[in-house]
């Protein structure tokens, strides 16, 4: 005799934050999720993508033992559900047949009731799946209690009603009842608005409820933000998780005459723009040094905003206890940058050294003496004092396993105004994708507020001078970056353009932004792919940062010419590839 179908369900939401290779780890984390969803009266618990791999695994799911060891995992927290407890729906890698599969599974009764297998594999951006996973076929609903639940794998979701392969039209079609969506969804700025307009999109579109659950951490240059929601039918909100927290939330569902339904469970308002943006800096830079196992960071604390902003993000991230900043300076080096940079340190409460680094310049010039002879001066011997800089900060790292963490901005990462092997030496960034204007909104920002589960101190951390004066390298007498680049607000303005939009300059200059301006911007943009190419990597919170998003080959002879760009001859054209092109495929 075949059971009734539940007319109310208990379902626990994990938004955890897994380790990508950390498998026992992660088995670990579900346990101590289920059992507190037990204690909670949930029926089930679901986990986002890939959570016993950790997510994104790259290369490393391809490795055989890798794959054998997620199968072993799922296979021993399939068995604990045979204790009467709630069923798990938990995404792992899955192979079968040969095939590699990225795979969301369900697990009940001391068993594996069923696999479904992710069709749509993001191959744009940050995401590159096509390279290690095969596309699963389009899947059916699973029954659990004579619920049936369809369970699109994140991009699943991504692809309008009507298109090919659309997996939430074909589980609306063969009869599911609740849509669950497990993800990986990596924040950039605004990027919740994004989200909530697709899943309005496919509720819309299917007349369920959706359910989706993503995760919490950072991995690499990648921060998870969690934000998972709910959405009922009717398109209401039925819950909304807070962003950068770990938690697992029961939500309550029940059936109604019109289809399921969800008790309104709590409701958190998203973080605005700047403040977020702030959150993803710290928890990436917190997570990278932790999950890599650093006993703290090193910073070079300038008394410039970029420094600055970076020693308030780890004392944030670690606490003041894990973060030693050293001054290092150089006769250039004004009064005003000893004293704004000790005023940091102290604001912080983190230790503060200062290595006065005049005897490893002079040591460095007096070895290329016979190299250098006849030659003059120039930018050469200031790059010296920031290699010194570098070395000594390496220095410090290797005798106290401290990673090093480097300050330069996006400003400065796109048109090259670093220097290689000196202040682009570091371990990782948090301000890697912030451009300078947006290092001193971030500054203002700090000093009146700071996240939820920040470990430094309230109140003003950074110096109004600091965020008021000129900046400058401090590599020459007098020196300041507007000598070298245009003003930030106008370099910025420009390199959103052509780093994010890709704007020819035409269109740029059309904006009305100063032709050779823009020319040089570019090309200083191109030149610097080398020195990007060695940077440390950085928390990602635009749309397009560099690195993950942005590949663009180092040995690159193309330049904009900055005029409208010529209607193509469609006499050259044959009349089958001009009809390929007109609907979409050329």
């Amino acid at each position: 005799m075949n059971e009734r179908p539940a007319d109310r369900l208990a379902i626990a939401v994990a938004q955890l934050n897994p380790v990508v290779g950390d498998i026992s780890g992660n088995l670990d984390r579900a346990r101590k999720a289920r059992a507190a969803a037990a204690a909670d009266g949930a029926d089930i618990i679901a986990f986002s993508e890939l959570f016993i791999a950790g997510y994104p695994p790259e290369d490393l799911v391809l490795k055989p033992a890798f794959q054998a060891a997620c199968r072993a995992a799922v296979e021993a927290l399939a068995r604990d559900t045979d204790d009467g407890g709630p069923a798990v729906l938990i995404g792992t890698p899955w192979v079968e047949d040969n095939k590699l599969y990225n795979a969301y599974v369900l697990l009940a009764g001391g068993r594996i009731a069923a696999v479904r297998r992710k069709v749509n594999l993001p191959n744009y951006g940050v995401f590159d799946e096509k390279r290690v996973f095969a596309s699963g076929p389009v899947p059916g609903p699973v029954s659990f209690r004579g619920v049936r639940f369809g369970l699109p794998i994140c991009e699943d979701t991504w692809t309008d009603w009507g298109d090919y392969e659309n997996v939430v039209e074909c589980l609306a079609e063969t009869g599911a009842e609740i849509l669950l969506v497990p993800n990986g969804s990596p924040y950039w700025r605004d990027k919740t608005e994004v989200r909530l307009n697709v899943v309005v999109a496919r509720v819309t579109e299917a007349a369920l409820p959706l359910i989706y659950i993503n995760q919490f951490g950072g991995q690499d240059e990648l921060v998870f933000d969690g934000a998972s929601f709910a959405l009922n039918a009717d398109r209401s909100i039925a819950f909304q998780l807070p962003a950068f927290t770990e938690t697992v939330v029961t939500t309550h569902w029940s059936r109604t005459a019109d289809g399921w339904h969800c008790a309104q469970g709590p409701i958190v308002a998203p973080a605005a723009s700047d403040n977020a943006d702030y959150t993803a800096c710290m928890i990436g830079l917190r997570d990278y040094v932790n999950k890599n196992g650093f006993k703290g960071v090193v910073i070079g604390l300038s008394g410039g905003i970029d420094s600055a902003l970076c020693a308030a993000l780890a004392a944030d991230a670690l606490g003041a206890a894990r973060v030693r900043c050293v001054m290092l300076p150089y006769r250039y080096t004004a009064q005003q940058s000893l004293d704004d940079a000790a005023a940091i340190a102290r604001a912080l409460g983190v230790r503060y050294d200062i290595v006065p680094i005049e005897s490893a310049v002079r040591g460095l010039e007096a070895a290329l003496t016979g190299i250098f002879e006849g030659a003059p001066r120039d930018v050469t011997e200031e790059n010296l004092q920031a290699r010194a800089r570098g070395t000594i900060l390496m220095a410090i790292s290797n005798k106290f396993g401290l990673m090093v963490v480097t300050t330069g901005n996006k400003s400065e990462m796109s048109v090259g105004y670093a220097t290689l092997y000196g202040d682009m030496n570091g371990g990782f960034n948090p301000i890697k994708d912030l451009y300078k204007t947006e290092v001193y909104r971030l500054a203002q920002l700090r000093n009146r507020w700071k996240p939820d589960g920040a470990l430094g101190p309230d109140g003003l951390v950074i110096a109004e001078n600091v965020i008021t004066r000129a900046p400058s390298a401090e590599l020459r007498e007098n020196q300041t970056d507007q000598d070298t680049l245009p003003p930030y607000d106008v370099l910025d303005a420009i390199l959103r353009r052509l780093v994010e939009g890709e704007e020819p300059i035409s269109s740029i200059v059309a904006a009305g932004f100063d032709r050779d301006t823009v020319m040089k911007v570019e090309r200083m943009l191109y030149l610097a792919e080398y020195k990007r190419r060695q940077a440390a990597p950085g928390v990602k919170v635009t749309l397009k940062n560099f690195g993950r998003d942005r590949r663009y080959p180092i040995v690159n002879r193309f330049r904009d010419p900055g005029t409208p760009p010529a209607e193509p001859d469609r006499a050259l054209v044959s009349g089958a590839a001009m009809a390929k092109a007109s609907a979409g495929g050329f």
